[in-house]
């Protein structure tokens, strides 16, 4: 059997910066690893995480636009899940970051076809290094 495709990144920069600051937020982040555990429905969301329906609701609708979460309805019930494939496609954005040296997990080969390589996508920014002066 053939291993699963890894997931294909996002189209731009723009995109990706976006799909980081989506999973940045406090209030999502706790929502995602509520459903780390399988699909769970509103109600079940909002007790477990403490956030109210209002506000759980706002940060619902961010995941779902950007297909970090999925949705069905049952009767009057509202079910999440994780969207897999998504979460991957973030995963290979931040596995990308890694520096050649520490990205021993991250094999050549399973980087998507036409992939550039990490360093490529730096480009220039790649001789600037932040350090800190102490006095």
């Amino acid at each position: 059997m053939m291993a699963p495709a890894p997931a294909q990144p996002m189209a731009s920069t723009e995109e990706q910066a976006e799909l980081l600051r989506v999973l940045g937020h406090p209030m999502r982040l706790a929502i995602l690893k509520e459903l780390t555990g399988g699909e769970r429905s509103v109600g079940d969301v909002a007790e477990r995480t403490g956030l109210g329906l209002s506000v759980l609701s706002q940060q619902l609708a961010i995941l779902r636009k950007a297909a970090l979460v999925s949705s069905r309805r049952e009767a009057k019930q509202v079910f999440y899940a994780i969207d897999a494939d998504q979460m991957k496609a973030a995963r290979f954005i931040l596995d990308a970051l890694l520096p050649a040296s520490e990205a021993g997990d991250v094999r050549e080969d399973a980087r998507p076809a036409g992939s550039p390589d990490a360093n490529a996508r730096l480009g220039a920014a790649m001789f600037a290094q932040v350090s800190r002066v102490t006095r």
